[in-house]
């Protein structure tokens, strides 16, 4: 028998994780007694309100005669409707992402003046420090890009004469430099996986400062540089539509959390990239086409509808993929009838499907999105409707661009982190209370053992 102190420290390890599960458990009837809102959630699914908010603005229902009446959702920045936006810049036929950040941080719609000066003040921004990306990225390659992005945000604080600071200009300037540095660090996080774990060639492309945000990423991502305007523009979309969506979701609430302790910039920042990397959040779109990659692989024609309700219907029993019995990208904690992201999203999608020659893999998409809520209203008890969310459209654009799936949620950070800056910028000026919700404890009281007199093995 081999007992070597490996195995001894893995034996152990197996038996407190038992005992850590064990005495993890509390009584979900407990819940409803003290009547906690798990989830910060209402048992009718509306968000507990915990704050206040100017930023962005999420609505998918109207109460008539205290009934919620589910309605086709809407998403506004700065009180203005996200389909107005998108217009309005795609008519100009310009890059939105820029003007859209101006807007989430500081409350307006900039004059052509100020939009330009602010896209050159973002292109000084783009350089990282000299060495960083030889010291912080390539001598340290993570597997996950994500983590290279996170710790990549906690090594500039060593860069910065001025970390602490937490007036508003300073963390203007440390938001509006890690807005600009995002791309790049993305994509050299991902450059260094590529080479160092993929054994494939390294290329480590300097931004352009002229160049939008979406064009810089297709350009330091791609070998040769070269992009089309209508990848760029599908590119700067998707960003435009993961910018923000209200204080409550789940890395934006961190920002809030976190800030209201008083901390850095950089640990704001880091910490809600720890929340959107979780596929419950952010990660949910490469769960979408891995969905996809399994329901092609197992089934024979891709028009055939009987083929494709059989899969669902497997899906959700368990049958199929992970077993999870979720149809990944149908359905949303807010939205119902409809989730405005992924219309505009769609239209768009639906164009670079022809430029590429896919429109069969999108009508795919579209039938998938068509069967599925009839599949799930037939075999479950529904409160709300469902409807595809943003996440099952943003996997495909972004696999139509051929963008490697490791940087799927790492471009949804790209984007997100002018939402979180705002709301960090927020929570400053209203100079609030740290945050601290209550937590009921409901273990029974216990006495002091003297070791000698304690049992000597762990419970079986």
């Amino acid at each position: 028998m081999n007992t070597s102190p490996l195995n001894n420290c893995n034996q152990l390890l197996h038996e407190l994780s038992l005992l850590c599960e064990r005495n993890g458990v509390i009584d979900p009837e407990l819940y409803t007694k003290y009547q906690v809102k798990r989830g910060l959630r209402d048992l009718d699914g509306r968000g507990v309100l915990v704050g206040l908010t100017e930023i962005g603005d999420v609505h998918s229902y109207i109460v008539d005669e205290n009934e919620i009446i589910p309605v086709p959702g809407k998403l506004s920045y700065r009180g203005i409707d996200v389909a107005e936006i998108t217009q309005g810049y795609l008519t100009d036929g310009r890059f939105g992402f820029e003007e859209t950040t101006y807007l989430l941080l500081f409350g307006k719609l900039p004059t052509k003046e100020e939009l330009s000066n602010f896209e050159a003040l973002l292109g000084s921004y783009r350089q990282l420090p000299i060495s960083f990306v030889n010291d912080m990225i390539l001598k340290a390659p993570s597997k996950d890009v994500m983590n290279s992005l996170a710790r990549s945000v906690l090594a500039l604080y060593s860069f910065d004469e001025n970390p602490d600071d937490t007036s508003i200009e300073n963390v203007l300037r440390q938001c509006l430099s890690l807005i600009a540095a995002f791309p790049a660090l993305a994509v050299y996080g991902y450059q260094a996986y590529k080479h160092y774990h993929c054994h494939r060639s390294l290329f480590i492309h300097t931004p352009k400062p002229e160049l939008s945000t979406a064009e810089n990423i297709l350009y330091m991502l791609r070998a040769d540089k070269q992009y089309t305007k209508l990848e760029a523009t599908l590119l700067d979309l998707a960003l435009i539509l993961h910018a923000e969506h209200g204080g409550g979701n789940n890395s934006s609430f961190t920002t809030h959390l976190v800030t209201s302790s008083g901390t850095d910039t950089y640990s704001v920042m880091a910490a809600a990239l720890g929340s959107l990397k979780g596929p419950k959040h952010g990660g949910a779109n490469i769960k979408v086409v891995h969905m996809f990659e399994d329901m092609k692989a197992h089934i024979s024609d891709l028009e055939d509808e009987a083929q494709i309700e059989d899969y669902l219907t497997k899906l959700l029993n368990k049958q199929a993929f992970d077993k999870s019995g979720l149809i990944y990208g149908i359905g949303h904690a807010i939205y119902s009838v409809s989730d405005p992201r992924a219309i505009i999203l769609k239209e768009y999608a639906a164009k670079l499907a022809i430029e590429k020659g896919l429109e069969k893999e999108y009508n795919f998409y579209n039938k998938v999105e068509e069967l599925a809520p009839k599949i799930i209203s037939k075999s479950r008890k529904m409160y709300k409707g469902v409807s595809a969310n943003v996440d099952f459209y943003s996997g495909f654009v972004y696999s139509l661009l051929g963008l490697p799936q490791e940087l799927y949620t790492p471009l949804f950070a790209v984007a997100r982190i002018a939402g979180w800056s705002a709301h960090r910028l927020e929570e400053l000026v209203q100079k609030g209370k740290i945050i601290r919700p209550a937590y009921k404890n409901v273990c029974p009281k216990n006495s002091y053992i003297p070791l000698e007199e304690r049992a000597s093995k762990v419970e079986k």
